[in-house]
């Protein structure tokens, strides 16, 4: 699929690093606003529904990676919330010396 056929949130132009990735993403043809939420916690069944089409996704581990890689504090992101990757991040910062971005990241796997 052409970078210019993607929805906004997918344009390779705003995610350069997301470019081996991103078109096999399984959300690439849902509706964005599905995955950017104002306010996460109050809108749990939306976060389901955002977090299921993660869950059937073959590049969901690559999307979270980005996610916590880049420090993306906004919408759901391979299956996890703003505040997951947060969390995810603080134990990167503060975990053991040798644990990889990779490791974490599927150890928070839900």
């Amino acid at each position: 699929m052409p970078d210019n056929c993607l929805p906004s949130r997918f344009s390779t132009d705003l995610f350069p690093a997301a470019r081996g990735w991103i078109r096999d993403a399984a959300c690439v043809d849902e509706d964005p606003e599905l995955f950017f939420l104002l306010i996460e916690r109050d809108n749990e069944p939306q976060v389901a529904r955002a977090r299921a089409v993660c869950r059937r996704c073959r590049v969901l581990l690559a999307c979270r990676r980005w996610a916590v890689e880049q420090g993306e504090d906004v919408g759901i992101w391979g299956a996890t919330t703003a505040a997951q990757r947060r969390a995810i991040r603080r134990e990167l910062l503060d975990g053991p010396a040798g644990r990889t971005t990779g490791r974490a990241v599927r150890a928070r796997r839900e």
